[in-house]
Parts: C-alpha cells; structure tokens; sequence
C-alpha cells in the first residue's frame, strides 16, 4: 500500500515554496549585481588604458625590461647606490695593519677572506652557530661571520694565520702549541673546522689559565681555579662544531696543550 502523501494542489502552493524561491532568486540576484558592477568597472578601466592582461609572458617581458632600464637605463643611479655604503676602515690582523675600502655592512669574515685573501678563516653556517669562523678580537674569541669589519677597526685580530711561531712555518717546532697538539692527536679530519677549532682552544686555555668559568666550573663547585677536565674542555669548546665528529681526538689535543705539550 502507498503511504499517503500530502500534495499541495497547484491553486495552494506548499507553504515554503515562498521561501524556497527567495533562497534560489536572491543569489540569482546578487550575482547579477556584481557582474553589473565589475562590468562597469572593466569600463572604467578601459577607458583609462588601465586595463592589462597579466599573464606569465607579460610577467617576463615586463621583468627583462626592467632589468636592461637598471643595467643600461641608469648607471648612474646604481653606482651612487653602492657609493653610499663605501668607507675606509683599518684593521690589524696578526699584528700588521691593512686599509681597506669596504661597504659598511661588510662583515669581519667577508673583509678577511675576500679583501685580505686570508682564506684559513672559514665560512660555514654564516649564522654563528658552528664556529668555523672563530678569530681573536683582543685576545676573546668571536664568531667573525656576525662582526662587523668596522666595529673591529682599532682591534687586535689574530687569524690561524698569526699562531704560529713563524710566519712561513717548516716543522711542528714552529707551530704554536695548540697546533702541534691538533697534529699529533689527529683533531681533525676533513680540516675544514680546524681552523676555528684551534682559535677556539686557544682562547679556551688562555680563560682557563685567567681563571675565568664556565657552567661545568659552578657544577663541580670549583670556582678559585677551574682545572681543564676533558667536561671543561667539551663545555668550553661546545661553540665549535665538527661535522666528521672529531671530538675524542679534538678534547685530547686541547687536553695535551693545555698541559703544555703536544704529544
């Protein structure tokens, strides 16, 4: 048996019928509005000439066009641009001072390798976080890629160039005593933090020898004269990173010059 279903007769329409043609017109109707209004609005715009496809091809014609206007177009403005930023800045590294023409935004880093061709400095994270980049500003060691040249105008820079007894060293007789430990107990291999590795450790006994502490100091409660344990030295160095992870070998080089002997 069908079940009985109210149908409204065509002379009496349901009684949301109302309500369901106002749902389906007024979109119908705001549609329209809209369209009305951005026609008139194209209008506008092309009568002005305002209106342009943007589109990937015109994207790159317009790109290259204004690549060659600032290549050809408007020399002069650029090099009054890079003028602006150019000053004269001398820098002592390793003891011999260097004048130099830098923007000022040059960093320490940048200035050495790049205006000095001291190359043993390392660029590696350019961030300050592996210490690859490690110098001496007066004796304290700083990440040299966060320095600016200029703030170290006055300064006394020592590179991994400056360590070594000699300028042009031969033998491990004239290496400094941090270097020749880095040889002898093998802290290293790839090389590329060594460098930094080395200036670090250096600057490490030296604090160490001052008295200055660390967090491991305060730990062990050894705050007149904190002795060089190996948690010392990993604590003192934990700013350098080695990729090839080196460490066993890096804490027993800086353990053996500390004590002041390399092998």
């Amino acid at each position: 048996m069908t079940p009985f279903t109210n149908k409204p007769s065509p002379s009496q329409p349901h009684a949301d019928n109302t309500e369901v043609l106002t749902d389906v017109l007024e979109p119908r109707i705001c549609a329209s509005e809209l369209n009305a209004e951005s026609a008139e609005e194209i209008e506008e715009l092309e009568r002005h000439g305002l209106l342009s496809e943007i589109s990937r091809r015109r994207f790159i014609q317009a790109s290259s066009a204004l690549a060659a206007s600032l290549a050809f177009g408007m020399p002069g403005f650029i090099e009054a641009q890079e003028a602006t930023h150019n000053a004269t800045v001398t820098l002592k590294v390793n003891g011999k001072p260097q004048t130099l023409s830098l923007d000022s935004r040059t960093s320490l880093l940048d200035a050495l390798r790049e205006h000095m061709d001291m190359t043993g400095t390392k660029k590696g994270c350019d961030h300050g976080q592996c210490g690859a980049c490690t110098v001496l500003i007066d004796g304290r060691r700083v990440n040299s890629c966060l320095t600016l040249a200029f703030v170290s105008e006055g300064a006394e820079i020592t590179t991994i160039e400056g360590l070594a007894k000699t300028s042009d060293p031969k033998a491990i007789e004239d290496l400094s005593a941090v270097q020749a430990a880095f040889l002898m107990h093998d802290g290293y291999q790839c090389g590329y933090c060594t460098p930094g590795q080395i200036i670090s450790a250096t600057a490490a006994i030296t604090e160490q020898q001052k008295g200055e502490l660390s967090i491991v100091s305060w730990h062990s409660g050894k705050n007149d004269q904190p002795e060089l344990t190996d948690d010392e030295i990993r604590e003192r160095m934990s700013g350098n990173i080695c990729r090839c992870g080196a460490y066993p070998n890096i804490v027993a080089a800086v353990r053996a010059a500390s004590k002041g002997a390399s092998a």
